[in-house]
């Protein structure tokens, strides 16, 4: 038998042996949720000129300020750069604008009464030099890094880059992905159920966990407990796609054919069975064109915990994605655990008064059963070693 490896040797095998999957360019329209793989500098300064953040009127500011202002023009958002001639005067001013030359103090239109071609400070206001005015370059200067490779493309970063002029992305290149379920006993979510048979659900669940991170590049197989047709079915996704993720099958039971299938399929084994529950069978191993083969246990639960655990993770670095921290849980409540296994238990967050993050067990009763797993945000870490876990202790959690 296998022996058994740690979770942190797993995820340290998994790493070293991840294909890249390189990169490609497209268009900022379609780099949303894509992982950054250039670095982007300030094309010029931000903002690019003294800026007016509100509506009104731009004077000369100086200690003898006049109460009122004979209108000397106007600076609207996107006009060319304005003058005041007269420093006794004003100019009409827009939010967004340029400061007019010559100006260095805007009075928020709430603050003026007109009357006719002249404004008049409300009685009590006195303004200030500089106010309402966003400086050139004091965002950032020409040539500042705003965004580093390994980052996910979100609003903000999509804001950046367009406001600096790049139309066309650099980013990680998605792979190609089959999901591949394994059983006799498993039919298609339209089917009707026959006699000790049930809809395949684990593919449909990995492959939600994928796309909800931008993996979009998905099919789905199934595969009857057959091993020349396990073989046969391997073979050719290992030819079609970047990646497979398998599920089932992969146990020690007489009729667990993935291993052998791709041992003769030259898939090079990295390991096999992990010390955890649940999940303890998962395989894993490199094709021979460099596919990244993870076989999965076929209950639910341990599919999805190994697939959140081990296989989006390293999808998301393979593509380029600076790793995230882990986080942090406490535990409100005891969690059996185990002395030789790391145990995964579902679990409900919500923020205390303390602002922690307070994690509330809710124990699966065994790996086939994902009925209250939608009541959950996800799994919390209980390290081995220890027959019970107690409330208050910081544990490492891991989202669906």
């Amino acid at each position: 038998m296998t022996e058994l490896i740690s979770i942190a040797e797993a995820e340290a095998l998994v790493a070293e042996h991840m294909p890249s999957f390189g990169s490609e360019r497209v268009t900022l329209d379609r780099a949303a949720g894509r992982i950054l793989r250039q670095r982007v500098h300030a094309e010029h300064d931000h903002p690019p000129f003294d800026r007016v953040m509100m509506d009104g009127i731009a004077v000369s500011w100086r200690a003898s300020l006049p109460r009122a202002f004979t209108i000397g023009g106007a600076q609207m958002a996107g006009m060319a750069l304005q003058t005041l001639a007269d420093d006794s005067g004003c100019i009409e001013v827009t939010t967004g604008a340029m400061l007019p030359a010559g100006c260095d103090c805007v009075v928020p239109v709430e603050q003026v009464r007109r009357e006719a071609g002249t404004y008049h400070l409300i009685d009590g206001y006195q303004p200030s030099r500089g106010q309402f005015i966003h400086p050139r370059g004091s965002d950032c200067v020409a040539g500042t890094l705003l965004l580093e490779a390994g980052m996910r493309i979100g609003a903000p970063e999509a804001a950046l880059l367009a406001a600096n002029g790049v139309a066309s992305v650099e980013v990680g290149k998605t792979p190609s992905i089959a999901i591949v379920s394994t059983g006799d006993e498993l039919v298609d979510v339209e089917s009707s159920l026959g006699e000790g048979q049930i809809r395949r659900s684990n593919d449909i669940a990995i492959a939600t966990a994928l796309r909800l991170h931008g993996f979009d590049r998905v099919a789905l197989e199934h595969i009857a407990d057959d091993i020349a047709a396990t073989q046969d079915t391997l073979g050719r996704l290992l030819g079609a796609y970047d990646v497979l993720i398998l599920s089932g099958g992969v146990s020690m039971g007489q009729r667990d054919y993935v291993p052998a299938a791709l041992d003769a399929l030259g898939v090079r084994r990295v390991f096999h069975r992990i010390a955890q529950r649940p999940g303890k069978p998962m395989w894993f191993g490199i094709g021979p064109g460099q596919q990244a083969v993870f076989a999965l246990p076929g209950n639910p639960v341990s599919a999805l915990v190994c697939a959140i655990r081990y296989v989006r993770p390293a999808l998301l670095v393979a593509l380029g994605m600076t790793p995230a921290p882990k986080e942090y849980v406490r535990l409100e409540a005891d969690v059996d655990g185990n002395a030789m296994l790391t145990c995964f238990v579902p679990a409900y967050v919500q923020t205390d008064a303390q602002g922690w993050s307070m994690a509330r067990p809710v124990p699966a009763r065994t790996s086939g059963d994902f009925s209250a797993l939608p009541h959950t945000h996800g799994v919390v870490q209980l390290p081995p070693g220890n027959a019970c876990t107690p409330a208050g202790t910081a544990v490492e959690f891991y989202r669906w």
